[in-house]
């Protein structure tokens, strides 16, 4: 499988995603696909070859290899890994279609733009990639269910007893290279947990970042009320003095006391 073509798609997924998205990213390719690709294919090649039971009646070692593997460990992890990495397209697939709307509105409306930025998350975008982060954190958490119960486990014994038609009578079995093949199961189940507690971060993050946002705009919007109405009470409690009043109130007190002068010559 080509996974340099998988890592090309979703490094643009960067551009948009949070510290909590590129670190999972970041591990996802690191601790995962490059551990898959370079020494777990390996440590699973040589499965069936050297999966021994001691009988030499034939068809029981086959039929008491599908029992105790009845999915290979490298098959399932990658189904793992395409599953859990196509959600983040549906990022990708959103931003591409909001630039070609961007770019038909724009040349129908004279250089005006329908989105100032196409990759910010607000409105649908946020919701898309809300959706790819529970997509992403339910697949993991999916596969980590399906090993554990196909397995019993995330043990990898060196002795099994199968006791299957054709096999005459209860048989021993021994898994090749037992050790080394329940460490990296063992660590990909630990990496597999990471990146669902870092998709969980994220979530936690958008909302929180999207309530706070929220608060702000309520907070703004009540405070610009609350200066409006003391605006519109203080126009109403101002009284606008009429000068002809002005005068006549003080032409009436300079008669006054012309005339009280007068009286007292009388």
């Amino acid at each position: 499988m080509n996974w340099g073509g998988l890592q090309s798609l979703l490094s643009g997924v960067n551009k948009y995603s949070t510290v909590f998205g590129r670190v999972w990213l970041s591990m996802v390719f690191v601790f995962r696909i490059l551990v898959f690709v370079v020494a777990a294919q390996r440590v699973w090649g040589d499965d069936s070859k050297d999966f021994v039971c001691n009988t030499a009646q034939p068809g029981c070692v086959n039929v008491c290899y599908d029992h105790i593997f009845p999915i290979s460990h490298i098959r399932l992890w990658a189904l793992q890994l395409i599953f859990v990495t196509c959600p983040s397209l549906m990022v990708v697939a959103h931003v591409k279609l909001r630039e070609e709307k961007d770019s038909k509105y724009t040349a129908m409306h004279e250089g005006s733009h329908m989105y100032a930025n196409p990759g910010k998350k607000r409105g649908g975008l946020w919701w898309t990639y809300l959706v790819s982060l529970i997509f992403k954190a339910g697949f993991d958490a999916g596969f980590l269910y399906i090993l554990y119960y196909v397995y019993e486990g995330y043990d990898m014994p060196r002795l099994t007893k199968c006791s299957l038609e054709p096999c005459p009578n209860t048989v021993d079995c021994y898994i090749s290279r037992p050790t080394e093949k329940k460490i990296f199961t063992i660590f990909m189940v630990v990496s597999s947990a990471v990146c669902i507690f870092m998709c969980i971060c994220e979530m936690g993050y958008l909302i929180c970042k999207r309530i706070q946002k929220r608060i702000r705009k309520k907070v703004a919007e009540s405070l610009e009320t609350t200066s409006l109405t003391a605006r519109r009470s203080r126009s109403k409690l101002s009284v606008r003095e009429d000068p002809t009043n002005t005068a006549s109130i003080q032409n009436l007190c300079n008669v006054k006391t012309e005339a009280a002068p007068s009286e007292k010559k009388n």
